[in-house]
């Protein structure tokens, strides 16, 4: 059975989350302490699409093209060390078949899987409409697999970071998953603070 999505509902609810986004704009202080989590400056980063509860960025938005022109599809990009480590290691151990696996045989999963990916391009859609960058070198795709598999687990939890819960079941499973290591409400951030 073909998957129903109200295409305008996502449109509505991407506008209002890339509204709160915004609102939330990329100071210089947050550029710098994403550049010591990541060991390199973060290109295109325009906003801090989730914060640790001590205010650190754990999630930021980076725009659809990069300042040199390089087309950039990965809109939510995770930033804290400590989510990554945990989320790497869930990668590592072989999670990522089981993740498709559900991806591609359990019809929720599936349908609440592709309606992630549409709020995803909906979301990329009007950041980029108000940055004023181009989508075609990227339209129709998402990030970390969807909507057919499960390829990067750290653009899925942070797609879980910016959009909440409930948007994207794989990355609220990691979620889940990591919170002995990582919880967004519970402080373990080792980044140095100047």
């Amino acid at each position: 059975m073909p998957i129903q999505i109200d295409e305008a509902g996502l449109e509505v609810q991407a506008k209002e989350l890339v509204d709160r986004v915004m609102a939330d704009k990329a100071s210089d202080d947050d550029v710098a302490l994403v550049k010591k989590q990541l060991g390199r400056f973060p290109r295109g980063m325009v906003a801090v699409g989730a914060r640790c509860v001590c205010g650190r960025p754990l999630a930021v938005v980076t725009r659809p093209v990069l300042p040199d022109g390089t087309p950039f599809p990965t809109t939510c990009y995770l930033t804290s060390p400590e989510a990554t480590k945990a989320v790497s290691r869930v990668e590592a151990d072989g999670s990522m078949q089981h993740y498709t696996d559900l991806v591609q045989h359990d019809e929720t999963i599936h349908a609440q899987y592709e309606r992630a990916h549409r709020l995803y391009l909906a979301f990329r859609h009007d950041l980029a409409t108000r940055l004023g960058d181009s989508e075609e070198h990227i339209a129709g795709t998402s990030a970390g697999g969807m909507p057919v598999r499960v390829k990067c687990l750290h653009a899925l939890v942070a797609q879980t970071l910016v959009m909440g819960e409930g948007v994207n079941p794989i990355g609220d499973m990691v979620m889940k998953r990591i919170a002995g290591e990582f919880d967004p409400k519970v402080c373990r951030c080792t980044t140095e603070l100047d």
